[in-house]
């Protein structure tokens, strides 16, 4: 009797060890998707579809981003290292362009050019200051005078 017990035991213990692997190895080999709306910004409207464009920082190439999810997805999909697509989905760089104009037949004069994106440079976030509190903790409190 007491081996079958220990072999419950055992069992759900190689379960939790086995779904913990699961879930790191998941988050390991996905790459993070974000709107193009929301990488592009104002850009979003000018810029055509893209296959392959590399992604810097600090003049360093890091990884790649595609549109992988096809073309009516409308999301890139970045390709990096895991560490840094952990600050990238909170918001920790903010993103730079380098562009070309994209090649176009009969161009009118008022129409603005399509762009082509040729790379996208990842930047830090500045830190800002901690808001100073209206009054010192160690004030008391001001009472007003009453009509």
């Amino acid at each position: 009797m007491r081996f079958i017990s220990d072999f419950n035991f055992l069992l759900k213990q190689l379960n939790r060890a086995a779904a913990k692997y699961a879930i790191i190895h998941t988050m390991i080999c996905s790459p993070l998707s974000i709107s193009r709306r929301h990488v592009l910004g104002e850009l979003y409207s000018r810029c055509g579809p893209i296959e392959k464009v590399p992604v810097f920082i600090d003049s360093e190439e890091i990884g790649f981003v595609d549109e992988g999810l096809g073309h009516y997805a409308d999301a890139f999909q970045f390709h990096i290292p895991e560490d840094i697509c952990k600050k990238l989905a909170s918001g920790h760089y903010t993103y730079s362009f380098e562009c070309d104009y994209a090649e176009t037949d009969g161009q009118n004069p008022g129409e603005t050019r399509k762009l082509q994106l040729k790379n996208i440079v990842l930047s830090a976030r500045k830190g800002y200051a901690k808001p100073v509190p209206r009054r010192a903790s160690g004030e008391p409190k001001t009472k007003t005078a009453e009509a």
